[in-house]
């Protein structure tokens, strides 16, 4: 009887199971891109305050509420877009103090220009007498950003410099000389912004009586053209019956720059000063700052971009001298700029430096006597977080524990008293207070959306501000691949990182297709344990393996290997690619003839060499938005890695994928926005002519008047319908 009763109750156990198992959703496109139904929550506009005891950070969009972190709990609301009194302010889209607080500046009607870039209307909110101003009534600004005293502010606004004093409304005209295509005051050009992420190009002294600033004189840096159509999302009626020939100064591989200058602003006298930043106009000035005691520093790299040097400026007369330089066999990195930080009253710097072989902070006298090396190992710092004063301790993120992985670390600047902060397995991010008495830490792993918790300096946790309970429950629900990490070793011997996705009812005794997604661009990194619901949940639900590895040329592992692809961009990635199908090819629960890869940009660029060069080993490819010879490509970004195609010729064309054009074999999707400002079509239309050329079938489409990123309307989620599809009919 009760072996009866047994067998009753673990058939029951099994209909249980099995009827959940039914009732679980698969995720779908719309789910994604429609609905936008997995994204996780965060804690959004957090800001520490001046007395490290507290923070900021918006409630919704609409209030700015001030919070303890001793108990994570509100202490004040700041301010509501009810207390502006103007219809205008539905929303607080973003907001910056003043540096005593007393003032905070905020804008609307945003309109982008290019990635970083864009115009709105600025407004100064008033603590003291609950007043809002306006920036300026004469048009929209650009990068309207307060005196440190809270008086005036700066802005760009077509291509001219201006101060607005708060309390006459008096607008100052700095420069007038700003014009479109040739002359930029106070904002960098096309491609500093997009390559040297550098947004503002001009920067208050500490006392507020200097504005420093750069001149882009962009006259003889070549133009591109883009065809602007009228299209639907949104329609632009006059480019109806007669497209728009859309002008911009775009530099490729081996034309002329910018030639920048900078300037100092004395606001009580009104003079202008040029400061010295040698005679060599062939070259980049990639950030301007001051120290703490007023003394402008400026940025000057060679166009190689393997000579960096750090100049003290005098504000006054103009005069400079280089305190610091930083010197590479191959490149210095620009993801290193913004770690330049003065400490113990400008009397020495932090800065991070490759020079023995991975990324580490360096401790520097303020003439640029190295002190001591602040952080040692066969491993990199991903990120400079801060330096307590009081306490004389360095924060940093670093891949020491996995390449795969982010930790939080505190350590002493003679390198000593390190300790490890976080506590779980995944990727760290940490925000400190002013006092470096307290941070709040993102963390999320594969399985685990971001966690949002506040901590004390030691590590304790305090409280948990955010634990994105709502999104786990919902995921219950819902058919859900993890990642499994592994790597192997490539036939020359290098060890790779990866992770694959299976489908929830795999079976190892069946063979199933496999897609490889991957964007393998230089210090990149796609192999990362970090949560992110995308389409490739779609893709294990519709029974395909996907995978990713992480080639050489990619991130966290130190820079040899992510430097190995210097002058040589894409041989080295591709063959790490075809080696990576190879090995999966191999696995008994994969189809080796239904090997399909997939990237975007850069990672489409690698798709059509894999699909060329490595044919054999492909049957899919769906390259989005790819370069397909770095001659079209800009100049900052390309020399950095490439030199200029005069100096290396064969680097550009041997990997190239339209030199391959003949060698394609399997089913290719290559999809483009027209207004791709950054990687033109041109590059879509150039390999296409060489496979007509070669006869070689193959599948494109174009989106009309979209960006890099295929977005607006119904557009993105149009194009991951069209890819889902391609892979139906062809993998």
């Amino acid at each position: 009887m009760k072996r009866k009763l047994f067998v009753l109750l673990f058939c029951l156990l099994e209909i249980t199971l099995f009827s959940q198992n039914i009732e679980k959703k698969g995720i779908t496109l719309s789910n994604l891109y429609q609905t936008y139904s997995f994204y996780p929550k965060t804690v959004r506009g957090l800001q520490s305050m001046n007395d490290g005891l507290n923070y900021t950070a918006l409630d919704g969009d609409s209030v700015l509420i001030k919070y303890s972190y001793k108990t994570g709990e509100p202490v004040a609301t700041l301010v509501s877009v009810s207390d502006f009194n103007n219809p205008q302010i539905q929303e607080i889209q973003s907001y910056i103090f003043n540096s005593d607080e007393t003032k905070l500046i905020l804008y609307i009607n945003r309109e982008d220009i290019y990635r970083h870039s864009f115009t709105a209307d600025y407004f100064v909110w008033d603590f003291k007498s609950h007043k809002l101003f306006p920036v300026s009534l004469n048009g929209s600004q650009r990068l309207a950003t307060l005196s440190p005293d809270g008086t005036k502010v700066a802005f760009v606004r077509k291509n001219n410099l201006f101060i607005s004093d708060l309390a006459t409304s008096a607008e100052k005209q700095i420069t007038t000389d700003g014009e479109f295509n040739k002359i930029i005051n106070g904002a960098p050009d096309w491609v500093y912004e997009e390559e040297f992420e550098y947004n503002q190009a001009f920067a208050w002294s500490p006392d507020g009586n200097y504005l420093a600033y750069c001149k882009f004189n962009e006259t003889e840096v070549p133009v591109f053209n883009m065809t602007l159509y009228a299209g639907l999302e949104p329609k632009i009626e006059k480019n109806g019956l007669y497209p728009e020939n859309y002008e911009f100064k775009y530099p490729k591989a081996g034309e002329k720059n910018s030639v920048v200058t900078v300037h100092s602003y004395q606001v009580k006298s009104g003079e202008t000063v040029k400061v010295d930043v040698g005679t060599e106009p062939d070259q980049y000035i990639p950030r301007l700052k001051w120290t703490p005691i007023g003394e402008m520093v400026v940025y000057r790299l060679n166009r190689l971009q393997n000579k960096l040097e750090f100049l003290y400026a005098d504000a006054i007369t103009g005069k400079s001298s280089v305190f610091y330089t930083e010197e590479n066999s191959r490149y210095i990195d620009e993801d290193y700029f913004d770690d330049l930080t003065f400490i113990n009253n400008g009397q020495q710097f932090i800065y991070s430096s490759e020079r023995d072989g991975f990324a580490h902070l360096y401790l520097h006298a303020a003439n640029g006597t190295l002190i001591s090396q602040v952080t040692k190992g066969a491993w990199d710092v991903t990120d400079y977080l801060g330096f307590d004063a009081k306490n004389k301790l360095v924060y940093y993120q670093s891949a020491e524990l996995a390449a795969t992985q982010r930790d939080i670390f505190v350590i002493k600047t003679d390198g000593s008293g390190k300790r490890k902060l976080s506590t779980q397995y995944g990727t760290n991010r940490a925000l400190f207070s002013s006092s470096y008495a307290y941070y709040i830490n993102y963390f999320s792993n594969d399985t685990t959306p971001t966690l949002v918790t506040l901590h004390d300096a030691k590590g304790k946790l305090l409280r948990v501000l955010e634990d994105n309970a709502k999104l786990k429950e919902k995921l219950k629900g819902y058919k859900f691949s993890p990642k499994e990490f592994f790597n192997y070793t490539t036939s020359e011997g290098i060890t790779l990182n990866g992770w694959m996705m299976k489908p929830v009812d795999f079976d190892s005794t069946k063979k199933y297709p496999v897609l490889m997604t991957q964007y393998s661009g230089p210090n990149s990194q796609q192999v990362l344990d970090r949560f992110r619901v995308d389409w490739e949940q779609v893709l294990t639900g519709d029974g395909y393996i996907v995978a990713c590895v992480d080639g050489r040329g990619t991130g966290g592992r130190g820079e040899e290997f992510r430097k190995m692809t210097y002058l040589q961009m894409g041989k080295y990635e591709t063959l790490d690619q075809i080696e990576t199908a190879k090995y999966l090819g191999g696995l008994s629960f994969i189809d080796s003839t239904r090997i399909g890869i997939w990237g975007w940009s850069y990672g489409g660029f690698m798709v059509l060499n894999c699909m060329t060069q490595g044919a054999d080993y492909f049957k899919t490819g769906i390259a989005v938005a790819p370069i397909t010879n770095w001659r079209y490509y800009d100049n900052i970004y390309t020399e950095r890695f490439m030199r200029t195609p005069q100096e290396n010729p064969t680097g550009y064309d041997e990997n190239s994928p339209i030199s391959y054009s003949n060698k394609l074999k399997g089913n290719l999707l290559i999809c483009h926005g027209t207004a791709d400002d950054n990687v033109h079509v041109q590059n879509t239309f150039e390999i296409s002519e060489a496979f007509v050329q070669a006869d070689k079938q193959f599948d494109m489409f174009v989106f009309t008047n979209r960006n890099h990123g295929i977005y607006g309307g119904n557009t993105h989620y149009f194009l991951y319908v069209k890819m889902l599809n391609y892979i139906h009919a062809n993998l």
